[in-house]
């Protein structure tokens, strides 16, 4: 009994080592899996939370997008408007310049009328002061050749009915000549008692 004694206290403790093992072990898995269940706990709350920050988030985006496509938008505008302001520009340069154009055209037009203006005046009045002068000299020739006629008239005792020919007074003007209308009109000497006349109209003598 002394012997078997030991041998019992020993079997005892290892069966209560054994027991304390296993309760230990069951102690472990336990911790192990709470461990594990607050682990994925914490997952889902993280979970959740970035459930909850994510719509937000995406709101947000959305708007940075909105709003980097109204940016974009605004400066294709604006690059468009600077285009369609410099073609503006250049088109008013063009006119601009096709006005001056015009303008310093119609400038030369005028002066050319101008010039051309004075050039008729000058001519008319050097053809009007002309035909005064052939129109004087004329009627200064049939003096001359009235004057022949009545000198031939008187010395040759011709009636006034007698009409003289150009010989017959030549000797009576200058030159012994019957004078030429210097408008190129054509003499005729009528009667000695009626007055020569030019073919010219206005060659004719005073009344």
């Amino acid at each position: 009994m002394k012997l078997l004694l030991p041998w019992l206290c020993v079997l005892g403790l290892l069966i209560g080592l054994g027991a304390l093992y296993s309760a230990n072990q069951k102690q472990a898995a336990d911790l192990a899996k709470l461990s594990q269940d607050s682990q994925e706990l914490q997952q889902l709350r993280a979970a959740a939370e970035e459930a909850k920050k994510t719509p937000a988030e995406s709101d947000e985006l959305t708007r940075l997008r909105k709003e980097n496509e109204d940016l974009l938008r605004l400066r294709n505008e604006v690059r468009q408007l600077r285009g369609e302001k410099q073609q503006l520009s250049k088109q008013v340069e063009s006119a601009q310049a096709q006005a001056q154009n015009a303008q310093a055209q119609v400038q030369n037009a005028q002066a050319q009328v101008q010039a051309q203006a004075q050039r008729l005046a000058a001519q008319s009045t050097a053809v009007t002061g002309s035909a005064l002068t052939q129109a004087a000299t004329c009627i200064n020739n049939l003096r001359q050749i009235d004057g022949a006629k009545q000198q031939w008239a008187l010395e040759n005792k011709k009636a006034a009915e007698d009409v003289p020919a150009a010989g017959d007074i030549a000797p009576y003007l200058r030159g012994n000549a019957v004078p030429a209308c210097p408008a190129g009109g054509v003499y005729t000497l009528n009667a000695a008692g009626a007055e020569a006349t030019c073919s010219i109209p206005g060659h004719v003598l005073p009344k």
